[in-house]
This record gives structure tokens, C-alpha cells and sequence, in this order.
């Protein structure tokens, strides 16, 4: 008589990109009972680096989701199991979940309410909400996060803040009601819209987050005369296109200058490491690309190896992935310095957030024409642009970035078509 098995394999939450410590559940594929195929996709994920679909490692049967909808992981947490059948005599747990006997005791019998995820952390402090007075919806009444939530959106925070004496200075005469600090609640009235907040919104609101929060922000900013740059893109752009079927912007003119500047300043081609700064020694320039929605960073890899013609390559490529919604973890991976376009939508001021853990994030403001007096005192009109960076101060000082910016200047400025070569 043939003897059936039964292996329960765990799908973890893998690691979808460089830093990501966690990832949150925004749809499940499957449910449970459901056959599936190996490679088959179980769910949609959202991080702050990527969207992406976790497939399956294994043929078999879904036999429990343990992740909700909306519920933020850790990586290497459990998210779901799967049920192997095969021609064995024993029930067991496939070796390939590293989790032995006890630990599945452990996790069965043993309350896993005290365990808070980082994003539960977070609100609960950012809200003042005392964890011990919260009931859990999770699995063994674990706290998540859209428990929280639901929380801090009921505006019902009375019996789960954390209260503190308050020492009051009451003269004879007056009582200063006047400088009781209330807390300003978000509330609605007839006419207003709610837009719920989508998962890329969340992943991308939760990295700005943690950048303000850990990395100590400075700016500075050059101006920058890119006459002849607009003069000499000027002649070339439609003999570019005509030739390679794209747009040559001035963005791949502007990265070559940061990456050449980069290899001069390798400090600022640096991540801050925790206990350590790590300066990169490839040199991988993140870009920001705008959907109508959302935010994506996809990386340039190798860009001090590449022309002004590859860089155009590359960022046409880039662009049309993430508006096709084809970009992949690993085309938003290894990302060690940040330029930002924001002069495509005609600012021409910005204070950029590193995009954490790296070290700075340069913006590129619209370029516009204006007087300019020149060096013989002469007024003529000109083409300028403001380049605004954004610099963690745990690595960086004001000194070795002015250098660095004043050496971006001076490149931009001496550009002409006999010492450029676009290809």
C-alpha cells in the first residue's frame, strides 16, 4: 500500500533589495487550499525600495496564510505554508524551513503578542500609544500594524496613550490654560475626500521617515552657468534621436559630470554603515522616476564605465521599465549616490531627503535663463541652473562637499563640443 507524506514548508519574506529590513503584504494571490506550481506566484509585496510578486519554492497545496493583507513582515518571517504530498511513510517538516521541533512548539504554545514589528514600534511611539493596552488582531493576538492605525484613525486614544504627570506652575492669580499643548487630531467634515493611502505610498512615506529621523540632514547649493551646455545639446539632439530612436536630455550630461566628481570625492560615494561608513568602490547612481502615483529609484550600474550616450541608454531603459511597471528589485538595488530631476517640472529650489543609507542626493533644478554679469563686468543673458545637495552629516562635512560641488561647477561650465564626447 503506497504511504502519502505530508512536508509543511514555510515561504518566508525574502530580501527584495540592498537594506531592506521588511516587507509589507499589499495582496494575496492565493488562498488557502488553493494547488499551486512551483514558481507560481503567492503575493503581491511592497517595499520602500520595490514592488514585487514572492513565487513559490515549491509545488503543493496552500495550508495557511499567516500574513494578512496590509501586514508589514520582517525579513526571513514566515508568511505562509504549503503542504507536500509524495511517497513517504512519515509526517514531517521539510529541512528546508530551518525551524526544528521546538522552535514549532515554541511558536504554537507560546503567546506571540509581545512581538512587535519595527513599523508597529514606530507608530505606537510616534502616536504616544502604550502597546500593553492594545488587543492584537494577529495571528495568537499579535499587535500589527493596521491595528495601530486603526487606532491613531478613530481618534480614540484615551485609554491607550501613555500618560505622564504633568507638573503645572498655578500662581495666586492665573491658571495658564492657555499653554496646555492639545495634540492636533486629523478629522473630516461633509465635502472632504479620504484617499486611502495605497502600499507604495505607505513604503515610500516610511523611508523618508526613517531617513529624516536618523540621518542628520544639511544643504548646500552652486549655481552653475550651462550655456554651453544648452548650446552644444542644442546642435546635436535631433541627429541623436534620428540615430538612436530617443531623447538625449541634459540629465546623462549631468551625471557624467556628478560620477567624474564622485571619483575625485570618493567620500561622498559612501553609506552610513551603523558602526562604520562603507565607501563604495563602484560607482552606481540612483535616479528618481516619477510615476503619477508613486516614486521609484531605479539604479544606473557602472556609470563612471559608461558614455553620455550609454547613460541616455540606460535612463530611457530605466524610465520606460518603471512606467510599464516592469522594474525589478534588482534594477533598484546597489544604489550608492542619488540625482534628482526635479527640474523637469520647473523647480528651481529643492531640499531633497537621502534616499537612506547612503550618504548624499543631489537635485537638478530647472535650468532658466537670466542676467548674469559677467567677469568683465558686462551683462549678458545667460543660462543657469541650481544644484541642491542633501548630505547625511554623520559622513559628510561642509567642506568636502563644497569642494565636490565646486568641482561639478566647473566641469558643467567648461563643457563644449571640443572637449565632450557623447559617444
Amino acid at each position: 500500500m503506497r504511504e502519502v507524506y505530508k512536508v509543511i514548508s514555510e515561504i518566508k519574506m525574502p530580501q527584495l533589495g540592498e537594506s531592506v529590513t521588511e516587507g509589507t503584504i499589499s495582496k494575496w494571490l492565493v488562498k488557502k487550499g488553493d494547488k499551486i506550481n512551483k514558481y507560481d506566484p503567492l503575493a503581491e509585496v511592497m517595499t520602500d525600495k520595490v514592488n514585487a510578486e514572492i513565487p513559490s519554492t515549491f509545488s503543493g497545496t496552500i495550508k495557511e496564510l499567516i500574513a494578512k493583507e496590509d501586514e508589514t513582515i520582517e525579513v526571513g518571517g514566515v508568511i505562509c505554508t504549503i503542504q507536500i504530498e509524495g511517497d513517504k511513510v512519515v509526517e514531517t517538516i521539510a529541512k528546508t524551513t530551518s525551524i526544528d521541533k521546538k522552535t514549532n512548539l515554541d511558536r504554537t504554545n507560546i503567546s506571540v503578542k509581545s512581538r512587535y514589528s519595527p513599523a508597529v514600534l514606530r507608530l505606537a511611539s510616534e502616536h504616544n500609544i502604550d502597546l500593553l493596552m492594545v488587543t492584537g488582531t494577529g495571528r495568537g493576538g499579535r499587535i500589527t500594524r493596521k491595528d495601530i492605525q486603526s487606532i491613531i484613525e478613530s481618534g480614540n486614544l484615551s485609554h491607550v496613550e501613555i500618560t505622564e504627570p504633568v507638573q503645572e506652575k498655578i500662581t495666586n492669580n492665573e491658571v495658564n490654560d492657555d499653554k496646555i499643548d492639545i495634540q492636533p487630531r486629523a478629522t473630516t467634515v461633509v465635502g472632504d475626500i479620504e484617499i486611502p493611502v495605497t502600499g507604495v505610498r505607505k513604503a515610500i512615506a516610511a523611508n523618508m521617515v526613517k531617513s529624516k529621523h536618523e540621518a542628520p540632514h544639511a544643504w548646500t547649493m552652486v549655481e552653475v552657468d550651462v550655456t554651453n551646455l544648452v548650446n552644444f545639446r542644442n546642435e546635436i539632439k535631433e541627429s541623436f534621436k534620428q540615430k538612436e530612436g530617443y531623447n538625449l536630455t541634459y540629465l546623462p550630461f549631468f551625471i557624467k559630470v556628478v560620477v567624474e566628481a564622485l571619483k575625485e570625492f570618493p567620500q561622498l560615494n559612501s553609506l552610513w554603515g551603523g558602526n562604520k561608513i562603507i565607501q563604495k568602490k563602484d560607482v552606481n547612481i540612483s535616479i528618481a522616476v516619477a510615476t503619477d502615483n508613486a516614486l521609484y529609484v531605479p539604479v544606473i550600474k557602472h556609470a563612471d564605465e559608461k558614455s553620455i550616450k550609454g547613460l541616455a541608454g540606460e535612463i530611457n531603459a530605466l524610465a520606460s521599465k518603471v512606467r510599464n511597471k516592469s522594474v525589478t528589485s534588482n534594477d533598484m538595488q546597489g544604489g550608492t549616490f542619488t540625482i534628482n530631476n526635479t527640474g523637469s517640472f520647473g523647480s528651481i529650489l529643492s531640499a531633497p531627503i537621502i534616499n537612506h543609507p547612503q550618504a548624499a542626493i543631489l537635485s537638478i533644478e530647472a535650468i532658466v535663463k537670466r542676467p548674469v554679469i559677467l567677469d568683465n563686468d558686462a551683462i549678458a543673458i545667460r543660462h543657469m541652473v541650481n544644484l541642491c545637495l542633501s548630505l547625511d552629516h554623520r559622513v559628510l562635512d561642509g567642506l568636502i562637499c563644497g569642494r565636490f560641488l565646486a568641482s561639478v561647477k566647473e566641469k558643467l561650465e567648461k563643457i563644449s563640443k571640443e572637449n565632450i564626447n557623447v559617444y
